[in-house]
């Protein structure tokens, strides 16, 4: 079976050598815009293109001949000798599938490519509100101009975070800050952007919430870095007195050398105790001059006469 699939796909390959591949790509464009839809696979002029639209034929150049299967007035289109395709003032029932085939001059297939073209129109205005309710707010993300069978790309951002939703017309968020909202609308051809600053009563600001804790922290790290300065100088002023000291201990040491007298024996001789037993001579200074005190009469002495014999 496999090799019955190898050779079927040669042998293909071989008849036809010069088909290229289908691509299918996407083509947007906003309403009222000019779009040129173009073959990729083939360069320069060429002998026989055809395009369809939803597998009807739309338009083709033969020969350097076109040719209109549809009102020339109503598809508002033309076509080039390179096989591209215009269509002016695009509206949104212009979107579908289109298929474009080449062939040579001999009538082999050359090329055939799909490609999908969507005509949008552009987004509307987007309108915030907001409604405060317990310690949270709604904020709300709408069309201001909704149109029929249009959806967009919702982008509801508050600081950092973001909410995305696709294929929608509005979009609501329930959070527990204030600050500044924005809202954006999009789509493959345009986008419009909406912002405001959205503040509840008796709630604190998701910012100055963060400020309050940022100056806190900033707060706590100074207190820190004051004390270990204080701390540190303390230390060095205590080691350095201390350094002080030791100098000066070691500027002293040789003048507080003192000489130790030779202690006498435990035995002392008796010339040594009438040396320690003699009263040392008081200085002159202090030796004050006494007035002469008068001497004491001494009574006279009668003679003694010698007594007569009896």
């Amino acid at each position: 079976m496999n090799f019955w699939r190898i050779f079927l796909v040669k042998s293909f390959l071989l008849l036809f050598p010069s088909v290229k591949c289908s691509v299918s790509k996407w083509i947007y464009m906003a309403v009222n815009e000019s779009a040129l839809l173009n073959i990729t696979a083939v360069t320069g002029s060429i002998y026989d293109a055809t395009w369809l639209r939803d597998r009807k034929r739309f338009l083709q150049i033969k020969d350097r001949k076109v040719k209109y299967y549809v009102n020339k007035e109503q598809c508002r289109c033309k076509i080039f000798l390179n096989g591209t395709m215009q269509i002016e003032q695009v509206r949104k029932e212009d979107s579908g599938k289109y298929t474009v085939t080449v062939y040579q001059q001999d009538g082999r297939l050359k090329a055939e490519e799909d490609l999908m073209f969507i005509v949008q129109e552009p987004v509307p205005q987007p309108i915030l509100t907001a409604e405060c309710r317990n310690k949270t707010v709604s904020v709300k993300c709408e069309a201001k101009q909704k149109t029929e069978h249009e959806t967009f790309i919702i982008e509801l951002t508050q600081g950092k975070s973001k909410i995305i939703q696709n294929n929608a017309t509005s979009l609501e968020l329930i959070t527990q800050y204030s600050g500044m909202f924005r809202c954006v609308f999009k789509n493959q051809v345009s986008k419009k952007m909406s912002e405001k600053v959205i503040k509840c009563s008796g709630q604190l600001d998701f910012y100055l919430i963060l400020s309050i804790a940022g100056g806190a922290i900033f707060f706590v790290i100074f207190m820190i870095l004051v004390i270990y300065c204080i701390r540190k100088k303390k230390a060095e002023s205590l080691e350095n007195e201390d350094e002080e000291q030791m100098m000066q201990a070691r500027q002293l040491e040789p003048e507080m050398v003192v000489r130790e007298l030779p202690q006498p024996p435990c035995n002392p001789t008796p010339k040594q105790l009438r040396v320690q037993q003699r009263p040392l001579p008081q200085p002159q200074m202090q030796q004050q001059a006494l007035p002469p005190q008068p001497r004491p009469r001494t009574p006279q002495r009668t003679p003694n006469h010698p007594r007569g014999r009896p």
